[in-house]
């Protein structure tokens, strides 16, 4: 994995424990917001004081908790908007910011590569940011557990593939970073989440709804 230098600041916001994300280069002083849901001022003020200017926005999936502010963020700013093209028609977003990417993919915010994982399941277009060693997994992976399916557009066996094969198939020494601060620590490590996650250690899908109730 790179040592090269990124700023990530995570951000709790709003009233449902969210996280939006501030990734950047420290060299070019670039950088994008990851889930602009809640408290764009905050999101701007941050930013600001960090010395960081706005160039990318990128979104996880469409769910109102992680894009309610996206209209006031391109108020403040003209933006490209990054989402998977399977979740793109969910967004309302004026056609020359929105921007629908393909799994694989790879965005530069200043010189730092930022590679979009598909990872459907909670929502048919879910992705995962890899960014140097760091993964932001919006509401697909979670420490100790894992994002719903049983709501429109959700898909057990979608979700199940994306945990037990794309994510387990990453570094154990990748380092996560959640959609919301569901658990005692902000952050975790895949190694750790792959030894006591349940939801990365079961073998079939019928484990898996079992555990998940479906």
């Amino acid at each position: 994995m790179s040592s090269s230098p990124v700023y990530l600041k995570q951000l709790e916001l709003g009233p449902m424990q969210n996280f939006i994300y501030l990734v950047g280069d420290p060299a070019t002083r670039e950088a994008a917001v990851v889930d602009p849901g809640w408290e764009v001022p905050t999101i701007l003020k941050t930013a600001e004081q960090d010395g960081y200017r706005l160039t990318h926005v990128f979104v996880t999936h469409a769910h109102f908790d992680h894009v309610m502010g996206l209209g006031k963020l391109l108020q403040a700013a003209d933006l490209p908007v990054y989402v998977h093209r399977d979740e793109a028609a969910s967004l309302d977003v004026a056609p020359s910011s929105l921007k629908p990417i393909a799994s694989g993919e790879v965005i530069h915010v200043g010189q730092v590569p930022v590679t979009l994982i598909h990872t459907p399941g909670h929502t048919p277009g879910s992705q995962c940011l890899l960014v140097d060693g760091r993964l932001l997994s919006g509401d697909t992976l979670f420490i100790r557990g894992c994002g719903r399916c049983d709501l429109p557009g959700g898909d057990p066996t979608a979700l199940f593939h994306s945990l037990t094969h794309t994510l387990n198939a990453l570094d154990d020494a990748t380092v996560l970073y959640p959609g919301h601060n569901y658990a005692p620590t902000p952050t975790s490590t895949l190694g750790d989440e792959k030894q006591h996650n349940p939801f990365l250690r079961i073998q079939t899908i019928e484990q898996f709804r079992g555990l998940i109730g479906l």
